[in-house]
């Protein structure tokens, strides 16, 4: 039984041929906040191939993206022999100058959509999410990786319409079977201002939200400092102390006992001949 439901719940692409099938973002149930700055997240073509009656390993279905202009709708994916373009990100420069191949995988077989079961088993997910949601612009390391090999899917670029397009792709011939049309233009997200944050409440710029940011952190720093410096005072305290200790140690073993006057060795004094002093006689008087 084909599980319309999941198709409609989901927000995936109608049964029936990719002829008059436009590529559509992906469900909020998949993707919030879709697109973003640097990717879009797309519905899967899920069933929509299926009436081409595609086998395991015969058929793939390419995705290519461009960068929306004035006949973006009206571009074309291959070339006059009906082999699809193999133009890639670089080559494109990211869509401006035609279209590029972003992604290439194999369609799911409509009888093995995943049925209502199987969303209740939260260890499925990763499955399901890559069933239904293809994300663009998604390898962030593939421009730069001089060694990468594969399909590069780099970021996209902000405030940008892009246009997508499924492509079913014959693997034994290489040609092209079944397409969609290309998509609404989608426009990736913008870096905001600051100057235009909500400034409510108080009617606040961005300017004072961002000064009031930095004040509101400046006393923790403060704190920080405060605690900082009376541990510095404790250690110089400590310090202090230990040297007082020291030095008054130093101080009681250097100075010398008193010596007592029987211990100098007081050198006798060197003294001349006597002085020869005339005897003074007192004669009696007599009585």
């Amino acid at each position: 039984m084909t599980p319309l439901w999941a198709l409609l719940a989901f927000n995936c692409l109608q049964l029936g041929s990719g002829v008059d099938l436009q590529p559509q973002l992906a469900s909020v149930s998949l993707a919030t906040n879709n697109p973003t700055l640097t990717t879009v997240a797309l519905a899967k073509p899920v069933c929509v191939f299926d009436s081409a009656g595609p086998l395991p390993g015969a058929y793939e279905v390419f995705l290519y993206a461009l960068v929306d202009s004035g006949h973006a709708w009206n571009a074309s994916i291959q070339d006059a022999n009906g082999v699809p373009l193999d133009t890639s990100f670089r080559q494109a420069e990211g869509g401006k100058r035609g279209p590029y191949k972003a992604s290439a995988f194999a369609p799911e077989p409509c009888g093995d959509v995943p049925g209502l079961e199987a969303f209740g088993d939260p260890s499925r997910a990763s499955d399901l999410l890559s069933t239904y949601l293809l994300r663009v612009g998604d390898d962030s390391a593939c421009l730069s990786d001089p060694n990468f090999q594969g399909l590069c899917n780099p970021p996209l670029s902000g405030a940008t319409e892009y246009r997508f397009k499924y492509v079913l792709v014959n693997m034994s011939s290489g040609l092209v079977e079944d397409q969609t049309p290309w998509s609404d233009p989608f426009r990736t997200s913008q870096l905001t201002p600051y100057s235009t944050i909500d400034t409510w409440p108080g009617r606040r710029s961005g300017g004072m939200i961002v000064i009031t940011s930095i004040l509101g952190s400046l006393p923790f720093f403060l704190l920080v400092a405060f605690a900082g410096a009376i541990i510095l005072s404790v250690m110089d305290m400590g310090s202090f102390a230990g040297e007082a200790t020291h030095d008054s140690q130093i101080t009681q073993e250097a100075t010398p006992t008193s010596l007592g006057t029987a211990d100098l060795p007081y050198p006798s004094a060197n003294r001349g001949p006597p002085l020869d002093r005339p005897e003074v006689y007192v004669s009696k008087l007599p009585d």
